[in-house]
């Protein structure tokens, strides 16, 4: 097990999320997602049981959340084998059920 730490700026435009969000399962090739508000950063904490992964997972945060176009939120990553793709897809689906589609 492996656990990384990421951190990136948040938009400044005073936007905020208000609940918190889980989508998918720690399973066999799947991703849990839970996010949750924070006051300055987008903190982002990844959990995988495949170790020596890091700049996979820092390329694909960076992709994902280096625009400065999203609020502040801590997002845990629980992963167990999940590739790129499914990683992306299901923090995609935790952004949608928040309202973030623009990003």
């Amino acid at each position: 097990m492996e656990k990384l730490n990421f951190e990136f700026d948040a938009s400044t435009d005073g936007q905020t999320i208000q609940s918190q969000v889980m989508v998918g399962v720690v399973g066999s090739g799947d991703l849990e997602v839970l996010i949750e508000p924070d006051v300055a950063l987008i903190r982002i904490q990844v959990t995988t049981s495949v170790d020596g992964m890091r700049s996979v997972w820092g390329a694909l945060m960076h992709r994902l959340f280096s625009s400065g176009n999203l609020p502040a939120m801590s997002i845990e990553l629980n992963d167990f084998g999940a590739t790129p793709g499914v990683v992306r897809l299901r923090i995609e689906q935790a952004l949608e059920e928040l309202g973030l589609t623009h990003y």
